[in-house]
C-alpha cells in the first residue's frame, strides 16, 4: 500500500488532514462530486451503498469539484450543509478540488493514470466519474458519471468478497 492512491495526504471537508487509508477499508469508492448538477440525486444511491457495504469494509468518499459548468460554487461548509440536509450524506465528504490541469489534486491525477477513461483519456469529463479502488489502493475500475451507483453493486460484492 505505500505509495499507493490510499497513502495520498486529503483534506477534510472539515479541514482535517488525513489519507484514504485511515478510513481502514476493504474497498474504496471515490467520487467527484457537485452540488447544481444533474446528477447530483446520484448523491442518494451513493449513501444507500455506504449504508448497505459499510460494514463489510466499503468506504464511499466524495471530493467535490468546480470544474465542470461551476456547478460546485459554494464553500466546504454550504457543501456539507447540502449533502446532509438534501441527501442524508453520512460518508466521508472531502475539500473541494481540482480533478484535471495543472492543479489537480495528487489523488486524481494517480487514479486517472492507473485508470484512464474512453479511448485512454486521461482527463475526467464531468462531475460524479467514479473509481473503485481495492483495500491495497489498486484502482480496480472506473465509472462514467452516467454509470448509476446502484449499477456497481455487482463490482463492489466482487471486491468485497
Amino acid at each position: 500500500m505505500s505509495d499507493s492512491v490510499l497513502t495520498i495526504p486529503c483534506t477534510t471537508i472539515d479541514h482535517q488532514q488525513t489519507r484514504l487509508a485511515d478510513l481502514n477499508g476493504k474497498a474504496y469508492l471515490i467520487v467527484n462530486t457537485a452540488s447544481k448538477c444533474g446528477f447530483t440525486p446520484q448523491y442518494k444511491g451513493l449513501e444507500d451503498l455506504s449504508r448497505s457495504y459499510a460494514e463489510r469494509g466499503l468506504r464511499v468518499v466524495g471530493f467535490p469539484c468546480n470544474q465542470f459548468g461551476a456547478q460546485e460554487p459554494g464553500s466546504d461548509g454550504d457543501i456539507a450543509e447540502f449533502c446532509e440536509l438534501n441527501y442524508g450524506v453520512s460518508f466521508p465528504m472531502f475539500s473541494k478540488v481540482d480533478v484535471n490541469g495543472d492543479d489537480a489534486h495528487p489523488l486524481f491525477v494517480r487514479l486517472k493514470e492507473e485508470a484512464p477513461g474512453l479511448l485512454g483519456s486521461k482527463g475526467i469529463k464531468w462531475n460524479f466519474t467514479k473509481f473503485l479502488v481495492d483495500a491495497k489502493g489498486r484502482v480496480v475500475k472506473r465509472y462514467a458519471p452516467t454509470t448509476s451507483p446502484a449499477d456497481l453493486s455487482g463490482d463492489i460484492e466482487a471486491l468485497l468478497g
